[in-house]
């Protein structure tokens, strides 16, 4: 992308008509800040959300058969992975999307261990607190947010 471009996607003068765009797996788009500022708003990129779960998908069809102490050590290195890329301020939306999806689909592949149902969903979140099983967090610090200056 030239930066006559970018100008135009994100100027600051036309806010209403600027667009969203991504980089670095992040979409980037103007909005309001609590405090009545305009700001610039990250989340974590649609597309990227959607391969993100296909990935864990895929990796849980893999590792269903595990036993839980290594099934769980290695999803919560899996998580704190994933908070520490895209746990940026103004993005645990995207991140909780990410975590709820993700036990989802977790209890599915592991119900699937045979041909009966093996646990139901009280001794999963039961599972899951015994294993610490990694809660989205925001990882970013304020006093390192990154910060644009329009002079």
């Amino acid at each position: 992308m030239d930066t006559d471009r970018i100008k135009v996607l994100i100027s600051r003068f036309k806010k209403q008509g600027s667009k969203r765009f991504e980089f670095l797996g992040f979409e980037f788009s103007w909005s309001t800040s609590l405090r009545g500022k305009d700001i610039i708003k990250r989340r974590t990129s649609r597309k990227k959300l959607r391969k993100s779960i296909k990935n864990f998908k895929e990796w849980c069809k893999m590792m269903r058969n595990q036993k839980f102490k290594t099934l769980f050590k290695k999803l919560n290195a899996k998580l704190r992975g994933y908070y520490n890329y895209y746990g940026i301020i103004g993005n645990y939306d995207s991140l909780e999307e990410f975590f709820n999806i993700s036990l989802k689909i977790l209890y599915k592949w592991l119900n699937r261990r045979s041909q009966r149902k093996s646990i139901n969903w009280d001794k999963f979140e039961e599972i899951i607190g015994w294993y610490n099983v990694c809660k989205p967090r925001i990882v970013e610090k304020i006093n390192r947010q990154l910060k644009f200056n329009f002079a």
